[in-house]
Parts: structure tokens; sequence; C-alpha cells
């Protein structure tokens, strides 16, 4: 068993089945299918694993469904908020459903979908987030279809729907009070077709989260209207299941013990910069030594919050960083030519393997 140097991400194959096995559960008893969210999460080295308990893969764009085709197998259902012609082209040739976001794409790539299984995204004006930023119900939204009227024209042309209305929704009640009301307000639309998407951000895998009500809502959904129903959960698959492993570098004093890692918030864990959250320890402990854990780019905000840890860090100390797996592995960047963390898995039978490891040569190719 050897270690990559940090900084690397470390994924937990059996946090993963911890998750995939409340999969089950819910596929079981609802009868709906569920597609990993590449978006989130599209780590293809434990795709083995993930392929088992889901039904497929879910994109946003044509290089996540080309990957989710190649790599996962299963059902591809391929989505982007906008396509070109070549684009539409190429993911109509593998995808089993292609879904586009507006009535005007569906009609200008009419000729190029005609074999295709087609449907579209669908704007509920109703949803759940935390954050305006990922709201895709805010105001001004492009995601999706907002007339109704436009929508039951183009009935005939479609055999789906996605309503993709949620980003972290950990309240149960909250979720299945909004798919009431998409009951209550598009069903009679619902109900000419075959299949609904109702897209991800349901945190299903949240300790304590009712998982047989919510399948007996989506059965119960699916029932009454006729459709097969899909979920594309990302985060709930891999939430828990990974680390950024980091070691300090140097600590410095200003108003405070700061420890710079070797890594960065920007470049390895930009979704906490972006919503101005902060990322929590893992290890070391929890303890009173207050100390401010700081990434090692030239950004001034490049800091991992401050935290109160069971001891000082000191210079070669380990830092490892919790749910580092979804929307950071996809973002990493190679802002200020920081070393690009290692990719490496914690497998059923506890050894560790090393996925991928990041030198010049990428960074060089990376450029032009």
């Amino acid at each position: 068993m050897s270690l990559p140097p940090t900084p690397y991400y470390l994924l937990d194959e059996s946090s993963l089945a911890h998750n995939l096995a409340i999969v089950d559960r819910l596929r079981e008893r609802s009868g709906a299918r569920t597609l990993l969210a590449l978006k989130c999460f599209a780590s293809w080295g434990v795709f083995p694993l993930l392929r088992a308990h889901m039904d497929g893969t879910t994109s946003s764009s044509v290089n996540e469904a080309r990957l989710g085709h190649e790599e996962f197998g299963g059902e591809v259902h391929a989505y982007a908020v906008a396509y070109s012609l070549a684009e539409i082209t190429e993911v109509a040739s593998f995808a089993d459903k292609v879904i586009v976001n507006s009535v005007s794409q569906l009609r200008a790539f009419a000729d190029a979908l005609q074999s295709t299984v087609v449907g579209v995204r669908v704007n509920p004006g109703v949803s759940h987030s935390h954050y305006d930023l990922a709201d895709p119900a805010r105001a001004h939204s492009r995601l999706g279809i907002t007339d109704l009227a436009e929508l039951e024209a183009v009935l005939p042309h479609i055999s789906g729907v996605m309503f993709h209305f949620n980003c972290e929704n950990d309240d149960a009640d909250g979720f299945l009070g909004l798919l009431d009301e998409i009951a209550d307000r598009f069903g009679h639309v619902v109900a000419r077709l075959e299949w609904v998407s109702l897209g991800g951000g349901i945190a299903f895998t949240a300790p304590g989260y009712p998982v047989d009500r919510l399948a007996d809502a989506l059965r119960a959904f699916s029932d009454r209207f006729g459709v097969q129903v899909y979920l594309e959960p990302g985060e709930a698959i891999i939430t828990r299941s990974g680390e950024l492993v980091t070691t300090v570098l140097d600590v410095v004093e200003n108003d405070g013990r700061i420890a710079i890692v070797d890594a960065s918030i920007e470049a390895h864990l930009l979704d906490h910069l972006i919503y101005g959250t902060t990322p929590r320890i893992s290890s070391p402990g929890s303890g009173r030594h207050p100390t401010f854990v700081a990434g090692r780019t030239c950004l001034a905000g490049d800091v991992f919050g401050e935290h109160l840890l069971e001891r000082p860090l000191e210079v070669g100390d380990e830092v490892r960083f919790a749910d580092a797996a979804g929307y950071s592995i996809v973002k990493k960047s190679w802002f200020n030519g920081v070393p690009m963390p290692a990719i490496a898995v914690r497998r059923l039978d506890g050894t560790i393997e090393t996925l991928r490891e990041f030198g010049y040569s990428d960074y060089r190719a990376s450029l032009s």
C-alpha cells in the first residue's frame, strides 16, 4: 500500500458503499431509476462500484455524456444548457435520451434528433436552494422552459421532461411539498409522457433522512401519471466519501497562528470559496487550539478558515479536509501552477490505489 505525496484526494469505497446501499433501498421501493450526475463527480476509477447500484449517468456537456457512455455504461442522459449543431449531432449518436433546454433548440435541431429519444427541461418556478447562485428558479433563470403553453405545444415531439429544482435539499417535507405542486400544475402534461426526471439535489443519504417516505411518494407519483421516474443524484452518492489530504509547509503569525498547507481552496476546493463556506477538517480532531489554515497560492483570500484543533499545527503535520469529492475534483485547476492533487482510492478491501498523479507535463499540456 503506497500513498502519493500530498496533496491528494482520497476516495473511500466503504463510504460509497454505505450511500449506495441507501440507493438500492430507494430504487427497489420506489421503482425510480438513478443516474449519476457527472457535473458533481466524474472520477471514473470508482465507476465499477457505482454502476452495480445505478442505472447510468446524466451530463451537462458532450464531454460528460461521452465519459458516461464509455466508462460507466447503462443509460446515458445528455443535457446541456445550449448545444451547437455539431455537439447535438455527436451526442445523439450515442445517448439514450437527449434533453434540450428550450423550445428554440428543440425546433432548431429537429432533424438531428429525429431518431433520438428527446426530452425538454422544464423550469417549474419553484425550488429549494440555500444559495441564489445555485437556485435553478432564481430571477431571470435560463434553465428550462417556463411557458406552459409553449411546453404543451411541443408535447408531440418529446417523450419526457426533466424538472431539476433542488440543491442540497435535506428537508423531506419541503421536497414532497414541491413534488405535490409540480403534480398539481404539470400533471396533465406528465400524464402524456413516458418518463420524468426529477433531477438531483435531494440529500436522501443524509443521516436520518426518511428514505421510505421519499420512495413511497415517488412510487405514487409514477403510478398516478404512468411514467418512469428518474433521479439524478450527485452529492448524495459521494457525500462523506472523500478527503483532500495536505501537509503543513509553514506556520506564520499575524494576529493568530496561520498554518500554510500544500494545497489551495481556490484550486482544489473551489465551491467553498464560491459559496463562502468553511470546509470541515477531519484530521486532526477538534479541540481548543485556534488555527487559521491557509492555501499556498498568492491569492490573499486563499484561506480554508479558522479552526479549533486538538493540537497546534506544526510544519510537516498532515491536515485532511472532509467531503472533498463532490464539486471539487471536477473543478480543480492549475491556478498559480500549484501541484495538482493526485487521486487515490481506498478500496473495499482496505488497500489504497493511486488512480492518477499529475506533473509538469500535464500543467504544460493544459496551456498553449
